[in-house]
């Protein structure tokens, strides 16, 4: 049996057993809660090297006290998960779920920019270990996520804090999964694209204007994306399989949420379109676009100056944050290889989808260093 004793103003805890003494300090100062871990350390003791209490006495009881008693019991040191250990366990795993088609690459760069944050300010507070983050940590980590978001221009208010813990709840629902946590410290903070600030707002016909005159070679994908509100990643991956001229439709599973679509073929766009396809006269499994330049299919690069894209375009100043639906950086810039995302999201705020449509809006991946 364990007794306390009172070494200045607070309790250590004795066993006596055979002759041999084993000893610590409780690091507690009321006798109440040292009884509560005196309690622990008897119900440890007595179920054996194997029992879950140990795990429980981590950070309750000061370390060395507790290896003296669990050293007495026999419990063999076990790896103890780390940030690290589930950052790679979660990567491996979304890495499958691309693989198998069941998640977007531009997703799991997402997943990156909150890893990447959520790790230097556990770097900043010298945490490593799992057990070491509770609700209070993730919700200091909030704070100093929106102090680093509003750092930079055009942070919106730092909105994109509510993705940033849905991204954490997901990541630790994960490790509750595999038994690397016991509990989600992560608490949501609304779900995200709910209640947007602002909301889509299509350009001014001016400004339409302005950027069908500068699309040049680009024309192609300035009315895919006006008449079609796909997003990037189902704009640049769309084949002329999809493409039905006879019919004048465009039908499509799209890539994030695997919902078939629909849409009709405006008369502009099929006139583009039918001039594309005599020009090239693709495969069906061909893309539709490519870099006229080089002639290969585009891709999602990093984003461009907006400066340069606002001087392209004929604008004298860049459009106010507010004017393009979901990215701070979100103003048209017609280049070669550059991916656009529009109105698929804004279509979910808007009551009539056909001027969604019209509302076009530039996403860039997770590397714009202002959207991260």
């Amino acid at each position: 049996m364990i007794k306390l004793r009172k070494r200045c103003s607070r309790y250590c805890a004795d066993l006596f057993v055979d002759n041999q003494r084993i000893r610590g300090p409780l690091g507690v100062r009321r006798l109440s809660e040292a009884e509560r871990l005196v309690k622990l350390l008897e119900e440890a003791i007595s179920e054996g090297p194997s029992s879950a209490i140990w795990d429980e006495l981590h950070g309750r009881v000061p370390a060395d006290t507790l290896h003296r008693f669990s050293e007495f019991v026999g419990v063999t040191a076990q790896h103890v998960p780390t940030w690290d250990d589930l950052v790679a366990a979660f990567r491996n795993e979304t890495g499958q779920r691309i693989a198998l088609g069941a998640m977007a690459a531009s997703t799991s760069q997402r997943y990156g920019v909150t890893i990447r944050e959520f790790g230097e300010f556990l770097n900043a507070a010298g945490i490593s270990e799992l057990r070491q983050i509770d609700k209070p940590l993730v919700e200091r980590f909030k704070v100093w996520r929106v102090a680093r978001i509003k750092a930079k221009k055009f942070a919106r208010g730092a909105t994109g804090l509510i993705l940033d813990a849905a991204i954490l709840h997901r990541i630790f629902n994960f490790a509750v999964a595999n038994d690397m946590v016991v509990k989600n410290p992560v608490r949501m903070e609304g779900r995200p694209g709910e209640n947007p600030t602002g909301g889509a707002e299509p350009f001014l016909a001016e400004q339409l204007g302005k950027m069908r005159a500068s699309a040049s070679t680009d024309l192609l994908t300035l009315l895919l994306l006006r008449w079609t509100g796909f997003r990037g990643s189902d704009a640049v991956n769309i084949t002329w399989g999809e493409i039905y001229l006879d019919r004048k439709e465009i039908e499509r599973v799209t890539q994030k949420r695997k919902k078939k679509v629909i849409l009709p073929i405006t008369t502009e766009l099929l006139f583009a379109l039918e001039a594309e396809f005599h020009r090239r006269k693709p495969a069906p499994t061909q893309v539709v676009l490519v870099n006229p330049a080089t002639g290969e299919r585009l891709t999602r690069p990093g984003p461009l100056s907006t400066d340069d894209g606002a001087r392209k375009a004929g604008w004298s100043s860049p459009l106010s944050p507010a004017s393009v639906q979901g990215h701070p950086r979100g103003r048209y810039v017609v280049s070669r290889g550059e991916p656009l995302r529009c109105g698929e999201d804004a279509g979910r705020h808007d009551r009539d989808r056909r001027a969604a449509l019209h509302s076009i809006c530039q996403r860039t991946a997770g590397t714009c260093p202002e959207y991260s």
